[in-house]
Order: structure tokens, then sequence, then C-alpha cells
């Protein structure tokens, strides 16, 4: 998607080999115009899939999310990583460890929400390692619903996550695909 592209190099800021910050458009301040565009390109990759919902986690995966929903019309859901007095019972939950944070998180989601019957699409801002995706997994696994694929925004492909989420046998379709991020230059594969 060429205009992720362009955002990621013209506003996205390499860390370290390891991490890139797009805080100016995806993760803090969100560019409206390309999470439409975003959303519109999730809805034509699993169009005619049959997706009766879409999970993310909060915070970072909701404006894909949500623009993709819009685009198909379907339900958004959000697993939250913090306990809520409204969300005390009835869960599907799971840990993840995220990289960037270096913290554990417990995430749920109301069993409200998911059932056998669904065919889930996971839409998410970025996969390195996969735990997030795998906790997201876990989660649609314990509703006895289906993975019917994952969105990806920013795929770290130097990192191991696609080819675990590729090895279990997962469609995976990510928007841009980092090949480096070594020098401070982003390379695409």
């Amino acid at each position: 998607m060429e205009a992720l592209h362009k955002k990621i190099r013209e506003e996205g800021i390499v860390l370290s080999d390891q991490v890139l910050k797009v805080d100016a458009f995806l993760n803090h301040q969100i560019d409206p115009v390309l999470m439409q565009q975003i959303g519109d390109e999730f809805a034509a990759l699993f169009a005619g899939s049959g997706i009766t919902k879409i999970v993310t986690i909060e915070a970072s995966g909701i404006a894909p999310a949500v623009m993709t929903g819009l685009k198909m019309g379907i339900p958004v859901i959000f697993a939250r990583k913090h306990q809520s007095l409204t969300l005390t019972e009835n869960m599907f939950s799971a840990s993840v460890y995220s990289f960037t944070k270096q913290t554990e998180s417990t995430i749920a989601i109301s069993t409200r929400h998911l059932n056998s019957s669904d065919r889930v699409l996971i839409i998410d801002d970025f996969l390195a390692n996969g735990k997030a995706s795998q906790a997201l997994i876990s989660i649609i696994k314990q509703a006895g619903a289906t993975v019917a694929g994952l969105g990806i925004v920013i795929e770290k492909s130097f990192q191991g996550g696609r080819a675990e989420l590729d090895g279990q046998g997962y469609r995976v379709e990510s928007l841009a695909r980092v090949q480096s991020l070594k020098d401070g230059v982003v390379t695409f594969v």
C-alpha cells in the first residue's frame, strides 16, 4: 500500500534496528484519511471470506479495525487490557507480552460478543514477534469461533511473528512489510 509506505518514510522514526515509531499517524495521533484507506484495503483483501466480527487489542488497533468494520458493515470488538467495573465475569482472556512496552498484560473480551458461529478477522497495528496475535487467536478459540485471517498494518518481517502464524496455517495480510530498520533507514520487502 503505497500511501502507507510513503507515510512511514516521511513520518516514521527509526528508534533502533528493532523499533519503528509511527505515533504521528497511527498509534498516538491518527491520520483519519490514511485509516480510511487502510480500512478499505483490508475490506477488499478479505471480501468474500464470510467474516462476521473484527477483533483487535486496545488501543492502537482500534482505528484501523473500526475503519475496516465500517467498510465491511460488521461489528468490531477490542480486547481490553485493563480490568473494568463493567467487565468482571464471563470473559475470554489471555496473556500477552508487549515487545515495545516490555510488559505483560491480560487481555479480555466478554463472552457476550463472540460465539462459535463467528468468523473473525484480527486487525492489529504491528506484527513483530506475534504475541498479540497469538493471544487474540487464543481468545477466539476459547469462544469456539474461527480465525478467518489477520490484517496487519505494519509487519516487521525480520522478526518471527509471521513465520509462526504462517506455520500454523493462518492467512496474514500485511499492508507494509518492513524488511529492515538498519542504520535508521526503513527498507520494505
